[in-house]
């Protein structure tokens, strides 16, 4: 298999269909035209054209920026992003897990993030364009109005002709979705007058798409405060008609973009709907139901920023490895007492050494974590009764753990590789420092990763009915254990058998603190109890990986040792890949995981500093 600057292949695959057996989900009627065979030519083709069309271009774009035009109002993309995007739509990536009837192909979510993965590793800002569209039409094809103006929509987002967004961001409703301003009035042909400004919208606008299709949230003239008061609108930047055909502008004007520290050629927009008072939507669902059906796209869009986090972390260690491979700096240790000796790659030095199987053993539990989170997606709509509920409560649960722990890793992988490369690392020569400008978004669009670590712990595991949610988890890591024992060294079942344990005496804990009242306590450890889940999980993933690598490394490798082990792993690309793989999740747990042990003393202790602190302790700043 052809190696690449931005991810591991043979990795991908060998989630895909040893650990997950994607492959096999044909046996249900959903997937039933699909085999590996078709997979292996849609991850193929995704790879052409991430790595040939996307990535090439991708440090120039953040050089170039997304560009604003105040005199037009237009919002213009990078020039060398069009050849991408244009291949992109044409080969169907974005209808991949869309429905045949629709356009799209059918195929399992799992295939569509691993095909995305390869788009994210060479550009996130190039993924900006296509993943908002994703969401926004499965929000269309959930809940517009059936008609030949629904089916355009689709049709059209599909092919890449029109684009999609998110609206919920305002200047005073941030994270507080519920104090938003932008109102909805109704006409008397059923439609609404919108009127409002959404802030940090993502791909709000740009020069590539025709028109744009808007999911607005706005509260209804007359409707209650808060969230249980917001309803949701198709907003189309140009008017479309009941044949589908699109008419006049629809009064929705980008006012001006983002200057950001990363993902510059994206367009973060501010977007004003109804200046003029000429700009009108279409009810999605039923009034007061926006907070419910926006909850759909978010938790796509978080699963989709999970896989962004560990997108860049790829890019960022692969090019991390090749660069260690190329540099020669230093004596190898075994030689260090020769003053004679030739300096050797740095790849060579255990140090640096450490912090690539660091940066692999992490990139390889957030692939697993976000293949696997989509699988369960699969298996939750094809299955039925107990394997539905607990693919579905692994879903719930693991979406949160996925986008924070993966997006809060991306900019610890990212700022490894920019150490490796030492100087060079943090100037702009050099791509790194771009990956981990592009990582620190990560953790604070799509909810912050604070939001993310409550949700987790209130909505998915506390107020979750007898944390069934947390009870599938155990189980599962529970089956991974007894599968890997005999295969997998004790000591490393052990630590995650212990880490459960551990995470046992946690929600006893906060369970406590919930019946008593003392929510203090328990949001002000929430991000910490996310960060635990995010370790243990990691090592769960590792623990399914050990137990499919380590028979294969064996029956490769079979008992050479010495030079004759290395000579034989330089030779051999399935039987070096196998042997990293079983080294990147022993280093794992055996050294990674370990922190994970700090974070549970902490939580336990029940430290109460943070609940004591208030606004003047933080002596030295000034109060506006």
């Amino acid at each position: 298999m052809a190696l690449n600057p931005i991810i591991d292949s043979r990795d991908v695959r060998f989630i895909l269909f040893e650990m997950l057996k994607v492959d096999q989900l044909n046996k249900f009627e959903a997937f039933a035209d699909f085999d590996k065979d078709v997979f292996e030519q849609i991850l193929t083709l995704a790879e052409q054209i991430a790595v040939g069309k996307v990535y090439p271009v991708n440090q120039e774009a953040d050089k170039q920026h997304a560009q604003y035009i105040p005199s037009t109002k237009e919002v213009i993309i990078p020039e060398g992003f069009r050849a991408g995007l244009d291949a992109y739509y044409e080969a169907g990536f974005i209808g991949i897990a869309t429905e045949m009837d629709r356009g799209g192909m059918g195929m399992p979510e799992a295939i569509y993030y691993a095909a995305t993965d390869f788009f994210s590793c060479a550009g996130v800002a190039f993924t900006m364009y296509p993943m908002l569209s994703v969401g926004a039409m499965n929000i269309m094809k959930n809940f517009m109005p059936e008609g030949k103006a629904k089916d355009t929509i689709i049709e059209k987002m599909i092919s890449g002709e029109w684009g999609g967004t998110m609206c919920l961001t305002e200047s005073d409703a941030g994270s507080d979705v519920g104090a938003l301003k932008t109102k909805a009035v109704k006409n008397a042909d059923g439609t609404y007058n919108i009127t409002g400004q959404k802030i940090f919208i993502s791909s709000g606008d740009n020069n590539y798409y025709k028109n744009m299709i808007h999911p607005v949230l706005a509260r209804i003239e007359g409707d209650p405060a808060g969230t249980k008061g917001i309803s949701i609108f198709m907003v189309p930047k140009f008017w479309i008609k009941e044949d589908g055909s699109m008419a006049e502008f629809n009064d929705v004007n980008c006012s001006g973009i983002e200057h950001k520290m990363g993902i510059t050629a994206s367009a973060t927009c501010t977007m004003n709907f109804g200046d003029e008072g000429k700009c009108r939507g279409i009810l999605l669902g039923q009034e007061r139901q926006g907070m419910k059906i926006m909850f759909q796209m978010m938790n796509e869009a978080r699963l989709y920023v999970g896989s962004q986090g560990g997108s860049v972390s790829s890019a960022g260690y692969m090019h991390a490895v090749t660069y260690a491979r190329n540099r020669i700096q230093g004596a190898d240790v075994k030689q260090m007492l020769n003053p004679e000796a030739k300096g050797t790659q740095i790849i060579n030095h255990p140090d640096v050494k450490r912090m690539l199987l660091s940066m692999k053993g992490r990139v390889e539990a957030m692939r697993s974590l976000t293949y696997y989170l989509a699988y369960q997606h699969d298996v939750a709509h094809v299955e039925s009764g107990d394997a539905a509920a607990e693919a579905q409560a692994l879903v719930e649960l693991l979406i949160p753990i996925n986008k924070a722990g993966n997006t809060d890793s991306a900019w610890e992988v990212t700022s490894d590789a920019i150490q490796t490369y030492g100087g060079y690392g943090f100037c702009s020569d050099y791509p790194v420092e771009q990956y981990a400008r592009d990582a620190k978004i990560l953790a604070i669009y799509e909810g912050t990763n604070g939001i993310q670590s409550m949700d987790l712990t209130m909505r998915k595991i506390l107020m979750n009915k007898e944390q069934y949610n947390y009870s599938v988890y155990k189980k599962r890591i529970a089956a991974s254990i007894a599968a890997a024992k005999g295969i997998v060294e004790d000591k490393y079942l052990a630590a995650v058998e212990k880490g459960v344990a551990k995470m046992d005496e946690i929600i006893n804990m906060l369970k406590a603190d919930m019946a008593g009242g003392k929510f203090l306590n328990i949001f002000a450890v929430a991000t910490p109890l996310q960060q635990a889940f995010a370790k243990l999980t990691y090592a769960w993933m590792h623990i399914m990986g050990l137990t499919i690598a380590i028979p294969k490394m064996k029956e490769l490798v079979g008992d050479k040792k010495g030079e004759e082990r290395d000579k034989f792993l330089a030779e051999n690309i399935e039987a070096a890949y196998y042997t990293g793989r079983v080294l990147s999740g022993q280093f794992y747990i055996g050294s990674e995981f370990m922190k994970y042990f700090g974070h549970v003393e902490y939580l336990l202790a029940g430290e109460t500093a943070v609940n004591k602190a208030t606004s003047a302790i933080f002596s030295g700043a000034l109060e506006e």
